[in-house]
């Protein structure tokens, strides 16, 4: 076969697979030679080869029947003397990623924050499952599950495992190839490779990771080129038996305008729900970051009963939590006073506002009778058999949790119970959901649904 020839191929080839394949597989394409049946082609990089292999061969093979050449096969490879593309190894502070083309280039991966390690973060039940996922995950070796993917709302962890992962990757193995960045991020390069014409080096910078972790996916949804690249790429680096780990802020089956076919690749793998925070767990955090606190602050002393009315009292966002917890210290600090109740409701008085619960009692029986599928009357009313007592307890303890409301108020709104029969029923529900898993998961669903 001739240079000729092949330009014509090539011509046929631009109608048959379109401008845009033909731009990115075809054109780059470089005849050598026909040797033993074998029509050989130069190629750019190793991945561009193994894809046109896969996509594009036989119909290059078509193509060389239909002009008469007797080719049996067709043979991709990068030549000899072309300079392999250095792998860039993992660094301190951040993680590095493949084929960085520069120390200006704006969009380097993410960089580690040093706090988000495994050590810092603290485990509970609504977080446990997660942290083994992640910590199994960061361990390296062989792919367990793939992808993997943690999602929750904001502030319950998500982005610290992440990090967690990453910084525990890099310390068993410097060299590993692990990108990190944000989905915006993602978007980003991707519209600047389509602007600047090179899209062949974003290909190859996110197919040629060891690892690739994409943080907040839910902002690609409706973004239908960026989807689509991601799709290939997520595919991409599966086959190659490469990890994949992804942080959502729900499920990827309720992320609206995402794709089918995307969620349907998330949902493949291990995908792990990080719960909203309960008591013990935000009571925890508190008294893990007082400690780090009080070394920066020795000399200022915290009242008992303070922690756990905070843990009390902010209960959506850790974030906020934490948050509260610094401006307490420092405020503190400055005023030369130690931190009691009276000081921490001057100091936090707005954030303490905004977090107060808006839920009302009537609304959570109304909600629990819902989904027990009994009368609302039978949840407030005096019967005692078990398929309306232990809702009423369920309700009880949901009230008590997610209103400001004292026990003889929330008796008062069930019929006129005591607030000893209220304590009873709180309690009841709190051991039930260590030992009992259904009861634990209608908690956990009725919660979500009043949170939301």
């Amino acid at each position: 076969m001739t240079q000729d020839l092949w330009g014509e191929l090539r011509q046929r080839l631009l109608k048959t697979v379109g401008q845009n394949n033909y731009k990115t597989w075809i054109e780059p394409l470089e005849f050598t030679q026909v040797n033993d049946g074998v029509a050989m082609f130069h190629v750019p990089t190793n991945f561009m080869g193994n894809y046109v292999s896969q996509n594009f061969a036989d119909l290059i093979l078509h193509e060389l029947h239909i002009a008469g050449e007797s080719v049996q096969r067709v043979s991709f490879k990068v030549p000899a003397n072309q300079t392999a593309r250095p792998k860039t190894a993992s660094k301190p502070a951040s993680i590095a990623s493949a084929a960085s083309k520069s120390k200006t280039d704006p969009l380097k991966a993410a960089p580690l924050d040093p706090r988000f390690t495994f050590d810092n973060f603290v485990v509970g039940k609504p977080n446990e499952l997660a942290h083994a996922a992640a910590r199994r995950v960061s361990e390296g070796g062989p792919v367990t599950f793939n992808p993997l993917v943690l999602y929750g709302g904001v502030g319950l962890g998500k982005t610290h495992l992440m990090h967690a992962i990453a910084w525990e990757l890099q310390a068993r193995n410097p060299e590993l190839n692990v990108l990190f960045l944000s989905a915006e991020q993602f978007m980003y390069r991707f519209v600047q490779a389509l602007r600047e014409r090179k899209m062949m080096d974003f290909k190859q910078l996110f197919r040629s990771v060891d690892v690739l972790m994409v943080d907040d996916v839910q902002f690609i949804a409706g973004k239908d080129s960026t989807q689509e690249e991601f799709f290939h790429t997520f595919n991409a680096l599966v086959d190659q038996n490469k990890q994949i780990i992804i942080s959502a802020d729900r499920a990827p089956g309720e992320i609206k305008d995402l794709e089918d076919r995307v969620k349907s690749r998330l949902q493949c793998g291990l995908v792990v729900d990080l719960h909203p925070t309960d008591y013990e767990l935000r009571l925890g955090i508190l008294q893990t970051k007082v400690v780090s606190h009080q070394a920066t602050y020795p000399d200022l002393q915290i009242k008992d009963g303070v922690l756990e009315f905070l843990a009390q009292r902010i209960s959506t966002n850790v974030r906020v939590l934490e948050g509260a917890l610094t401006r307490l210290f420092a405020f503190a600090s400055l005023v030369g006073r130690e931190i009691d109740m009276e000081l921490t409701q001057d100091c936090l008085a707005d954030v303490l506002r905004a977090s107060e619960r808006k839920i009302t009692v009537e609304e959570i029986q109304r909600r629990v009778s819902d989904y027990y599928n009994i009368r609302l009357s039978d949840i407030i009313g005096p019967k005692r058999l078990r398929s309306y007592a232990r809702p009423r307890q369920v309700a009880m303890y949901l009230c008590k949790q997610l209103t400001s409301r004292s026990l003889p108020e929330i008796g008062r709104r069930f019929g006129g119970r005591d607030h000893t029969t209220i304590m009873h029923g709180v309690r009841r529900i709190e051991e039930l959901q260590v030992t009992d898993g259904q009861i634990a998961e209608d908690v956990e669903i009725l919660r979500r649904a009043l949170e939301a």
